[in-house]
């Protein structure tokens, strides 16, 4: 992301991954991927792109930093992880973003995900 400092990014992009480790199994999974992806595309964006780009991403970690909080503290609770989207912010999204979207909840919605996350139950040597 041209114009912005690497380390910023950087240090942004792992504090997301060590968020997601709070999440389940499968979400994580979906997620990590979801963020690899999503920094790679915006490498070289625009410096304007590249700010909105990191304050979205900011707000996100700092949604789920908050929720993992209140989870910890409110562990007989059903667990709930991300926000709803407001309709004006949908109305700034470009079709190939609503595309993405739509793709991300099929994804995190389906009853049997695409991908299955095995732990090992077998004592390690």
């Amino acid at each position: 992301m041209p114009g912005l400092h690497t380390s910023r990014v950087r240090a942004l992009y792992r504090r997301i991954l060590q968020l997601h480790r709070v999440l389940p199994p499968d979400l994580k999974a979906l997620g990590d991927q979801y963020v690899k992806d999503e920094f790679r595309r915006h490498k070289t964006v625009g410096s304007d792109e590249a700010q909105r780009f990191l304050q979205e991403w900011e707000a996100y970690a700092a949604v789920l930093w908050q929720q993992a909080k209140d989870n910890r503290q409110n562990s007989t609770e059903k667990t709930c992880f991300g926000i709803s989207l407001p309709e004006e912010k949908l109305n700034d999204f470009r079709d190939e973003q609503i595309g993405q979207l739509q793709e991300l909840m099929q994804e995190a919605t389906k009853p049997n995900r695409q991908f299955s996350i095995i732990e090992s139950t077998k004592p390690k040597l």
